[in-house]
């Protein structure tokens, strides 16, 4: 029989050996959380090594994503398909044990885990899910959807804004299958925390409605297996595990101090801890006996076994239900969505109508809605104003039987939690605010576009035809920014049928999340061929056009294309060869092949002019030299949208002028 202690050391050996052959990383927290991590992974956590992507596992989250040796280790010592060389190249270029955790890069790896707190966000998003998902489809005597959400995290990640956001929320819907650990270590990079974070964790967290174990000993497994085990039998409300640890533990002479916590321990100091630990193997060399120890794949595989025959049973019981569970565990869109949304569509355009970018984005959740169960959407206190509602929305309780979800004023923390919605799977998460207030979830939208994860973000009021409420709410650089990020799909509508192409776009797409920027006023609806309906899901089309070649492009989006296509009209009728672009979405219509981008934006007619109430720099790349940019160089000010609009020169005469000196 061998010692719990012993098994836990594989943890903090293969961390120190692999974080001092890279030369770079943290082997403090790994060595710290080792033995809470043999007692959870052995004694609780429901996963199959064989089949990582098993729909009932238990989530684990490893928000402090610095030690993501700890991860690394655990996954390679229980079976997973992560070899013992990928460990030895930890933090190399191309291999599967990056610097932090990568999802979809290392398998077993539930979440991308950089950025402290977000994880613990993205665990609270997952929990929603399973809770959801269960309310949806369990049914008495199938719990078919029945597990845990477990997460570490660090002092870091409870000093990260997110984490109140984020609690505080969870506390609200009583997550009951929500266990979060937090390694209270004490110390951070710049040292000893007492000098900048002495919260009372304890009542901080008592007050979000959580319950809460303090003082474990976050070193002794009957401690942790007693408190893991307490925290299972509370169903109605999420639980935090406050473990005392040390940093470092088994270091004798770094070990509790910040020289653990991001810097290799050194050739002397490894030496060192190995006899500290009993340990006398060669770097990198586990002895059989302890992946036996921690070998998971047969139980692992009996756990999935026994599930699956729970769910045979279940099919028989309830077989619409469960062929419904599986097309929306596997991303698979119903069949009847093809056809459905395309007549949608098409009605659109056969009935004009001038309305809010906001207000055809309703339109379209009102139809999509019906076809589609898996939305969990919700709004950052603004639904009202985002009109993210529509009518079969019913909000998600204590007892989660709904699809909305009321987030309150917490972008940062909703945009993570619906990250972590899309990654528990069973949901396409919508969620909405501001485009202004983006700023506030930067991050985490970032973090959706890194992960390639599929997440519809509705950003209205999106240009400084706000108005009156100013500057501090009139989105500038905000559009581009999100232009900018790459894997992110932007898409600004010029009217109702732009918007709901918008829609099908972000529904279809499964390669990364998409941002619907939308508008308060309302938009001129435009009329389009059967071949400009088409083109408009190709990010960019003509939309106007001549008679021969142009001698002059307006390329616009968004409220501006009518500007630019009244532009055309005054201007074709003084005898001049006009076009108009209309431009969705840039991204999409850059990954056009270059035959059809030259059909739309000929590279001989230099004469461009591009439109839009956002910054003028982004434009550039498709004005060219020769072109000239109608757009924002400062901010805005507070007043009414259409004499803003004239005073930055969005105005028919502006435009006309300008384009006649191009002329």
């Amino acid at each position: 029989m061998y010692s719990r202690k012993e098994i836990a050391n594989a943890i903090r050996i293969l961390s120190i050996d692999a974080v001092q052959k890279a030369k770079s990383g943290h082997p403090g927290a790994p060595m710290g959380m080792a033995d809470i991590a043999e007692v959870l992974w052995r004694d609780f956590l429901n996963h199959n090594p064989v089949n990582p992507s098993w729909v009932n596992r238990d989530r684990f989250v490893l928000s402090n994503g610095h030690a993501s040796m700890l991860l690394y280790s655990l996954l390679h010592l229980t079976g997973y398909n992560l070899p013992i060389s990928e460990l030895a190249n930890f933090r190399q270029i191309h291999s599967k044990t990056p610097g932090h955790p990568e999802y979809g890069y290392t398998i077993g790896v539930e979440t991308t885990t950089g950025p402290l707190g977000q994880g613990l966000a993205n665990a609270i998003g997952m929990a929603i899910a399973e809770n959801t998902l269960a309310a949806q489809f369990n049914r008495p005597s199938y719990n078919i959807v029945d597990h845990y959400t477990y997460v570490f995290v660090g002092d870091g990640c409870m000093m990260e804004g997110i984490s109140h956001e984020a609690c505080s929320l969870a506390g609200t819907l009583k997550l009951g299958k929500l266990i979060v650990i937090y390694d209270q270590n004490s110390i951070s990079i710049d040292g000893e925390i007492t000098g900048w974070f002495t919260d009372d964790t304890v009542q901080r967290f008592k007050s979000y409605g959580w319950h809460v174990l303090s003082n474990i000993d976050g070193h002794d497994s009957s401690m942790i297996h007693q408190a893991i085990k307490k925290a299972r039998t509370v169903d109605n409300q999420p639980s935090l595990l406050m473990c005392k640890t040390i940093i470092g533990f088994g270091s004798p002479n770094k070990s509790g101090t910040h020289y653990a916590h991001g810097s290799p321990l050194g050739e002397q100091e490894i030496a060192l801890t190995r006899r500290q630990l009993n340990w006398h193997y060669e770097p990198f060399k586990i002895p059989q006996y302890i992946y036996e120890c921690w070998d998971a794949r047969d139980s692992g595989q009996k756990k999935e076994d026994i599930w699956h025959k729970k769910f045979k049973a279940y099919s028989n019981a309830f077989p619409e239900l469960a062929q419904e569970f599986q097309r929306r565990m596997g991303n698979q869109l119903p069949s009847n969505w093809g056809y459905q949304s395309q007549e949608f569509i098409e009605r659109l355009q056969n009935n004009p109508c001038n309305i809010s970018g906001r207000a055809a984005s309703q339109k379209a959740l009102e139809v999509f809605g019906k076809l589609l169960p898996e939305y969990l959407g919700g709004s950052a206190d603004l639904t009202p104003s985002n009109l993210t509602m529509w009518s079969g929305s019913k909000p998600i309780n204590k007892y989660m039987a709904g699809n909305y979800i009321h987030f309150g004023v917490r972008e940062f923390g909703m945009i993570a939690i619906a990250n972590g919605i899309s990654l528990h799977g069973g949901f396409l998460p919508y969620t909405a605010t501001f485009l202004m207030f983006v700023e506030y979830a930067r991050n985490a939208v970032r973090m959706a576009a890194l992960m390639k994860i599929r997440h519809i973000m509705i950003y209205t009021h999106d240009s400084i035809g706000v108005g009156e409420d100013g500057p501090t709410h009139q989105p500038i650089e905000q559009l581009a920014s999100l232009r900018l990020t790459p894997n992110l799909s932007t898409w600004r509508p010029c009217d109702q049928v732009e918007c709901a192409i918008a829609w099908k776009y972000a529904v279809e797409r499964n390669t990364g999340p998409t941002a619907l920027i939308l508008s308060r006023q309302n938009l001129q609806q435009q009329t389009r061929t059967t071949v400009q309906l088409s083109n408009i899901s190709r990010g960019g089309y003509i939309l106007k056009d001549c008679i021969g070649a142009p001698q002059i492009i307006f390329i616009a989006t968004g409220s501006e294309v009518d500007l630019a296509v009244i532009a055309h009209k005054q201007l074709t009728e003084e005898g001049y060869k006009i076009r108009v672009v209309s431009m969705p979405s840039t991204d999409t219509f850059d990954m056009q092949d270059s035959d059809y981008r030259e059909r739309v934006l000929p590279g001989n007619i230099t004469a461009r002019i591009a439109i839009e109430a956002g910054i003028a720099d982004y434009w550039s790349k498709y004005t060219g030299l020769h072109g000239m940019i109608i757009a924002m160089t400062t901010f805005g000010i507070s007043g009414q949208a259409v004499k803003l609009f004239s005073l930055f020169g969005f105005t028919i005469e502006n435009v006309l002028k300008i384009a006649k000196e191009l002329l």
